[in-house]
């Protein structure tokens, strides 16, 4: 963070201090300390927002029937696991109900294990809840409704029933999203293909959002797109607040070679006769001493320092010209 300087007064003058020569200037002074940064090459890309296809359920009973009441009575209402979707009426699931509760009553007489867990496991593989099948010799009752529930929390992102609506087996009727991770599609010319080696970060902004959203995992698609001649690499994101939604525009930053380096922006560094300077603050208030560094260009706001300053030393970073000035009259370059 910066440190600002206040000073009342402008005076010119030379101090020597520790056999060394100062340019002592007393007015506003913003300072900035060298600090070591991971930087690397940042290439752009675009990309999407998709689904994470580990993460959508389809809800396919397993058996026919009639929606006696919805529940999930709105697309892209957020459900959690376990809620109730829907009441169902099978004729199917109740006579299997009747036929657990027939078994059970006989067994109660003869004994016949094997029977009874027959009966139940037919339930089960019908995908009726554990639950709703105790019930049934709980309540000695075979109830003709059956529920169905979320299999994960989500958005409903089909709703393929209404109440009083028929079904089939194996028939779609719910489709629930989970958007705790979500996918970036991104497409890539061939010839970028070299570079992802050597490519270990990416940062993702978005639209609207403040958040600089950054992964590691990624995977490419072992497939080209004709068509454009593009391949197609993907991205895993977390997104535990939903605020990325898909279709969503992204805009990807590829970190290419990145190592740590010591950084000043470039508003700390002046240019004289081909060699760079900065003015490093002395011992006491309002004293700057010009160091000749050595420095290559990042981006167009930040320079690597290669050699002539530590992390930590704190140079001028404003008014670099008044600093330049009165070290040219007071003969310090």
């Amino acid at each position: 963070m910066n440190t600002i300087i206040k000073l009342s007064l402008v005076m010119l003058s030379v101090t020597l201090f520790s056999r060394e020569a100062t340019v002592e200037q007393l007015f506003s002074v913003q300072t900035v300390k060298v600090k070591k940064e991971t930087i690397g090459q940042r290439i752009k890309n675009y990309g999407y927002v998709k689904t994470d296809q580990a993460r959508v359920y389809d809800i396919s009973p397993r058996f026919g029937g009639y929606v006696v009441k919805l529940y999930a009575d709105k697309i892209y209402k957020k459900v959690t696991k376990g809620q109730a979707l829907a009441s169902v009426y099978s004729p199917e699931v109740f006579k299997a109900k009747d036929e657990y509760l027939n078994a059970y009553n006989y067994t109660k007489q003869r004994k016949s294990k094997g029977m009874l867990e027959s009966a139940r496991l037919k339930l089960e593989l019908l995908g009726v809840s554990d639950k709703e099948i105790d019930e049934v010799i709980q309540k000695r009752k075979a109830t003709p409704n059956t529920t169905i529930y979320a299999p994960a929390s989500g958005y409903v992102f089909i709703k393929g029933v209404d109440k009083g609506t028929a079904f089939n087996t194996k028939q779609r009727i719910f489709q629930i999203v989970n958007l705790d991770e979500v996918w970036v599609e991104v497409k890539l010319f061939e010839e970028e293909r070299a570079r992802l080696s050597t490519t270990r970060k990416y940062e993702l902004t978005f639209k609207g959002l403040s958040k600089v959203y950054k992964t590691n995992k990624k995977l490419l698609y072992p497939e080209l797109d004709p068509k454009v001649a593009t391949l197609t690499l993907r991205l895993r994101l977390k997104n535990a607040s939903h605020k990325l939604f898909p279709g969503m525009y992204a805009t990807v930053i590829s970190l290419k070679d990145e190592k740590t380096q010591l950084t000043l922006p470039t508003t700390a560094v002046i240019r004289k006769n081909g060699t760079h300077y900065v003015f490093m603050v002395g011992d006491y208030e309002g004293e700057y001493e010009p160091i000749e560094v050595q420095v290559k260009p990042i981006n167009a706001n930040t320079y690597t320092i290669v050699s002539g300053l530590n992390e930590g030393d704190e140079v001028v970073n404003n008014a670099l010209f008044m600093m330049d000035s009165d070290a040219q009259i007071n003969g310090l370059y």
